[in-house]
């Protein structure tokens, strides 16, 4: 995708997440000089398959995989730093040199020990089926403004009184819980004096960095997690997670213009999966359901929890396109779909006896909707080792051409396993 006048480029998830952003990102990195983490937590899992080695990484852009390639975590991410460098020193292990290579924003905010466990006690985070990895309260205290920076490690004054401040607003919340557990101040000050610097000696001002390298005519990644529909502002609200997941949070969360960034491509699997509570209008039947997460391996990254399917929901995607100004789309895990009779392909929502076209902006109005299908001959024979949209079988293609027409955006990627090499570009 890189060439002369696309320099930037934002990955994003354009359905509910688990989209495999992760492969994408990890196949466009060998042609990349920078690859930026711009929002989320902990609680994304992007899953990379070289020759017959997994890697998931949660926080590490995915590019850390390609030895040369410049990785940045942003200023819109909010970090669980044990985690984190759990994740680096397991990419040492494993023989990944990082090295000189991994920058961290020092405007990032930090998910404290306290987090962690208002999140676990909230059972208004349990319904929604959050990871109860602290990300939501660190979203929350970041915009009461009482969120603690990783520059505020480098003044010990300050970061007590954060995180004192901090810790007395978590215990507040615990009780409002009915919970007998409490945060411990001195306890979060001692993990934070320990990680310090680990956190310092990576620490950037990485929005500068990533200015000055596109000054140079870099080849720039930006990597968002999750995916479109549960953006905090465009999602299923409150089914959401707790930042900007759409392309306009990649500017913000990186800490560069917008109109510095030149394409946006959007991340869709070739059916529907999402995790947690919320409306999934194309959801299958328990049987149905059941087969295709078998077939598909369909399990969280992070979590582990089971995700529910269904099948492509045109409405979904083509609203995607919509509000990240989307410039072409990769449909990843064609090949789960290779041994059904027939696929089906949503193409709009009766509601109240009407079809519409339009995602509708309350989930209100996706209760008891029945969608709409086109019905499409399976091919029933594998994809795994195609690598042009001519090796494709004839039924595979007029799928895909029907979804990029109903979408209106142009496919530029398929994927059709999870291996670094199965992917055929358009």
């Amino acid at each position: 995708m890189f060439d002369a006048k696309t320099r930037t480029i934002v990955i994003v998830g354009a359905q509910w997440g688990d989209e495999g952003k992760g492969k994408l990102v990890d196949v466009l990195a060998e042609r990349a000089d920078w690859v930026v983490r711009y929002q989320g937590g902990a609680n994304a899992g992007h899953t990379v398959h070289v020759g017959d080695e997994s890697t998931v990484l949660h926080q590490v852009p995915s590019g850390i995989l390609h030895a040369g390639v410049r990785c940045a975590i942003g200023n819109g991410v909010v970090l669980d730093a044990e985690s984190v460098f759990e994740e680096i020193d397991a990419l040492v292990a494993n023989g990944v040199d990082v090295a000189g290579r991994l920058y961290l924003s020092d405007r990032a905010h930090l998910v404290m020990p306290y987090h962690k466990l208002v999140d676990k006690e909230s059972a208004a985070s349990k319904a929604i089926g959050t990871t109860g990895r602290g990300i939501g309260p660190a979203y929350e205290d970041k915009v009461a403004r009482r969120g603690i920076r990783v520059l505020d490690l480098r003044h010990p004054a300050r970061l007590r009184q954060l995180v004192e401040r901090g810790t007395e607003h978590a215990n507040h919340i615990l009780a409002g819980f009915g919970s007998t557990k409490r945060a411990d101040a001195e306890f979060t000050l001692a993990t934070l004096e320990r990680l310090a610097p680990r956190l310092l000696s990576i620490a950037e001002d990485v929005g500068l960095a990533v200015y000055k390298a596109q000054k140079q005519g870099a080849a720039i990644l930006l990597e968002g997690a999750q995916g479109s529909l549960l953006d905090i502002d465009h999602g299923t609200y409150p089914f959401v997670t707790s930042s900007s997941t759409t392309a306009g949070g990649a500017a913000i969360g990186v800490g560069i213009g917008p109109r510095t960034i030149d394409a946006a491509l959007g991340v869709v699997k070739a059916y529907t999966t999402r995790v947690g509570g919320g409306p999934l209008p194309t959801e299958f039947d328990e049987v149905m359901g059941e087969q295709v997460r078998t077939l598909g391996n369909e399990y969280g990254a992070t979590t582990g929890r089971p995700r529910r399917c269904g099948w492509f929901d045109a409405v979904v995607v083509r609203y995607a396109v919509r509000v990240n100004g989307l410039t072409g789309l990769a449909v990843t895990k064609l090949d789960v779909l290779d041994t059904l009779d027939t696929i089906g392909l949503c193409t709009g929502y009766r509601i109240d006896g009407e079809v519409v076209t339009e995602f509708p902006g309350d989930i209100a109005d996706l209760v008891g909707i029945e969608p709409v299908y086109e019905w499409f001959e399976g091919w029933k024979t594998s994809t795994a080792e195609a690598r042009t949209l001519d090796a494709l079988p004839k039924q595979a293609r007029v799928y895909l051409d029907r979804i990029q027409e109903l979408v209106e955006c142009p496919a530029q990627y398929v994927s059709v396993g999870t291996r670094r090499d199965q992917i055929i570009g358009l």
